[in-house]
């Protein structure tokens, strides 16, 4: 059978085969198809030899086409059967809609039929829910007769405190009210009958809140009524737990059947109410507290009286009416965090005030240590407790950091004025017309470096019973006040000294105190260097971004001071030192005596001063001695004339090296340092008989004293006053080849030592000093 017989088989299928004839895709196949085909036959039998095959060829196609044939007609019949299928459930669905069309419109006649029948019953369900109010009406009458009774009845039980009683009359009443709220719910009521209902029962809702009003009364004075009679206190306990185990069941009560409301006022949560209530109380005791003379002084008391109102209160919590409540309630534990939180906020507002270095301490003092120690929540029966709350710190960090800058900035201001009078005080002191004091080592001193020291020691030691930390901070501080202290005393010698200069300040002890702040500065430094041991590394900068440098402020100051005792020995000396080396000394000797003695006089003084700036005084006076001494000669105010002339200088001169000698017969050290060995050489120059062995002393003095330049000598070799030109030259020449930087760590005699211009012709010209 063909395919087209197939296709005919089926009435259904007969519109689609005129479709098929008429696709243009057919015949475009059929054309490429055949197109092929002769393509492929006139390439395979194009030779004679292939010709022999034809039979197998032919017959090879003849069977594809016969498989080509029969897998399309299997397609077309599956393709058929499924559009037959489809065609006859569509005639099945057809009949159903036609079926439930019927249906519908038989119940849209029904639903008719039955509006107007519901209608006809509407009295008959109004007059059955008439009905059912009056039943319930007729039910509830005597309880309704007896409410009001009950109520004024209640009311005198509250009234006379038998609590358990009157909540007991207190439930029956919210029980009839409940009951007669859930008759009236869901029932078509208007809102004036739950209205009446609300308004006959509202005596209800206000012993509710006379009972509660007694209840949180009775627990605030729990405290009081557990050291008389805690009966009160257990009732009121027992109805805060009834009243917690009604909110339970209601709560699961709507829960199972859904659509019952809770009750007017439910959940009450009276247990949540009971600590908030005790919390209250808590704040009242501390609001109890007398806040009279909390300033000051009266600041330590006033939280000690805290101490002991919390320790007792806890002491009644635990052993009296932790045994009045539920063990769940953990009462001590919520006391504590009650006054934990209580005292954090009076805290907070003490801290809050102007508080002095003193009371700063004591708030301090009583949180860090006196607080979490044994005799307050440290305590053996209240440090589990404590640990398992959690209740935190007592001050935040941020307000401890605040207070402990408070401390410290009103610490400093105490030290700082302190300090501003002690300068005061020592400067009042050096007008006095005595010596000042000296220790048993003989060194003058003044009250200054033992009024900074215990003042700073005793600070110390205050912040320390505070903490470590706080102890580095103050230490820190007074190093800063310390510092600022020097550079004040330092300005303050300065001025001293001018007005000493001037003549308005004639007070013959100035030398002896400015000796006596020398040794004071001394033993200053000893305790600078012993509080700066006491700072650990890392802490010396963490509480100030410059830190202290009060070493440095002593030593400029010390050298202050050390400058102005040689300004005094110069003055002291400068009449002696200007009536020397001239015609009249050179005859008589005088006034090398006096020089010496006043000399003398100053290295005696400067022996109380403590080492080792005792002596560097002597060696600078040493020093100061022999500069002035030379300046003295080189001023020219003696010139030789003759070999006698210059004998006597030479001698003259090294008397006076060993009188000054005999002076400064302490001081022990290198020949090489000591600048009095400048002036036998400089006699051995003069007393030299050969002008032409010169050069040998002239080499020797430079290699010695390589700071002396051409123009020194020149006036060494005027004041001789036997050189010729010729020698001069020479000595020039010598001068300038032999000049050699000063080596490290010489000192400079002639560096600072101006000469005047010579009066020869044939003077070297004048060069700068080396």
């Amino acid at each position: 059978m063909s395919i087209d017989e197939g296709i005919v088989r089926y009435p259904c299928t007969e519109q689609l085969v005129p479709y098929m004839r008429e696709w243009p895709e057919t015949e475009r196949a059929r054309h490429l198809a055949h197109g092929a085909a002769l393509k492929w036959a006139s390439g395979m039998f194009c030779q004679p030899a292939n010709l022999e095959c034809l039979g197998q060829y032919k017959k090879r196609e003849s069977q594809r086409t016969a498989f080509i044939y029969t897998r399309l007609k299997s397609m077309v019949d599956a393709y058929i059967d499924g559009v037959g299928w489809g065609v006859e459930k569509l005639h099945e669905a057809r009949a159903e809609l036609h079926k439930g069309t019927r249906l519908l419109r038989k119940a849209e006649q029904n639903s008719s039929w039955n509006t107007d029948v519901t209608q006809s019953l509407e009295k008959l369900r109004e007059v059955s829910v008439r009905h059912s109010q009056l039943l319930a009406a007729v039910d509830n009458l005597p309880r309704l007769y007896s409410v009001h009774s009950m109520v004024l009845e209640t009311e005198r039980l509250v009234e006379s405190r038998r609590l358990l009683e009157a909540h007991a009359r207190l439930m029956e009443l919210e029980r009839w009210q409940d009951d007669i709220l859930w008759q009236l719910h869901g029932k078509v009521t208007n809102a004036e009958d739950k209205e009446l209902v609300a308004k006959y029962f509202c005596g209800v809702g206000q012993l509710v809140d006379a009972l509660g009003r007694e209840i949180w009364a009775v627990i605030s004075s729990a405290l009081t009524l557990a050291l008389q009679n805690p009966t009160p206190f257990v009732s009121a306990v027992r109805i805060v737990e009834r009243e917690e185990a009604l909110d339970q069941a209601l709560l699961k009560e709507r829960g199972r059947m859904g659509g019952r409301p809770l009750p007017p006022g439910r959940p009450r949560c009276w247990r949540a109410c009971f600590f908030e209530v005790l919390k209250e109380a808590v704040s009242a005791r501390f609001r109890n507290v007398s806040y009279l003379h909390t300033r000051g002084p009266g600041l330590a008391g006033h939280l000690s009286a805290i101490q002991h109102g919390i320790m007792s209160d806890i002491a009644t919590v635990t052993h009296l009416l932790e045994h009045c409540v539920p063990q769940h309630y953990c009462l001590t534990a919520a006391y504590l965090r009650a006054s934990h939180r209580c005292l954090h906020s009076h805290l907070a507002q003490v801290i809050s005030w102007d508080l002095e270095s003193g009371e700063i301490f004591a708030v301090l003092y009583w949180v860090l240590h006196t607080y979490p120690s044994t005799e307050m929540m440290g305590h053996p029966e209240l440090a589990s407790l404590t640990n398992q709350n959690n209740l935190g710190a007592l001050i935040s960090a941020e307000g401890l950091e605040e207070l402990l800058n408070k401390y410290v900035s009103s610490v400093r201001t105490s030290v700082s004025e302190w300090m501003h009078k002690a300068i005061q005080v020592e400067l009042q002191d050096w007008q006095r017309e005595q010596e000042p004091e000296t220790d048993h080592e003989g060194f003058y001193h003044t009250s200054l470096p033992t009024i900074i020291t215990q003042m700073l020691e005793e600070n110390s030691r205050v912040a320390l019973m505070i903490g470590p930390s706080l102890q580095e901070r103050i230490i820190q501080m007074g190093l800063h006040e310390i510092e600022v202290l020097l550079n004040r005393f330092r300005e303050a010698l300065v001025e001293v000294g001018k007005e000493h200069r001037k003549g308005q300040n004639n007070n013959m002890f100035y030398l002896h105190y400015l000796l006596a702040s020398i040794s004071n500065f001394i033993i200053l430094k000893k305790s600078i260097e012993n509080f700066q041991h006491q700072l650990s590394t890392p802490a010396a900068c963490q509480f100030s971004r410059t830190p202290p440098n009060p070493l440095t402020a002593l030593d400029r100051t010390v050298r202050r001071a050390c400058c102005l005792v040689l300004e005094q020995l110069k003055h002291h000396l400068q009449p002696w030192i200007g009536d020397m080396l001239t015609r009249g000394w050179l005859l008589h000797g005088d006034p090398g005596p006096k020089l010496c003695a006043a000399l003398e006089q100053h290295v005696e003084l400067y022996g109380h001063v403590r080492p080792p700036c005792g002596q560097w005084l002597q060696e600078e006076a040493r020093w100061l001695l022999v500069g002035e001494y030379v300046r003295t000669l080189l001023q020219k105010r003696l010139v030789c004339h003759s070999a006698e002339d210059r004998r006597q200088l030479a001698e003259q001169m090294l008397r006076d090296e060993q009188n000054f000698r005999e002076i400064f017969h302490a001081l022990d050290g290198d020949a090489s340092n000591n600048p009095l060995a400048l002036i036998p050489i400089l006699a051995d120059f003069f007393r030299l008989r050969d002008p032409g062995l010169l050069a040998l002393d002239v080499s020797g003095l430079a290699a010695k004293y390589p700071d002396i330049s051409v123009d020194h000598v020149a006036v060494l070799l005027d004041i001789r006053g036997d050189i010729s030109r010729d020698i001069r030259v020479t000595l020039r020449d010598l001068l300038e080849q032999n000049f050699h930087p000063l080596p490290v760590g010489y000192r400079p005699i002639f560096t600072d030592i101006l000469v005047p211009q010579s009066n020869r012709t044939f003077c070297l010209p004048t060069t700068k000093c080396a």
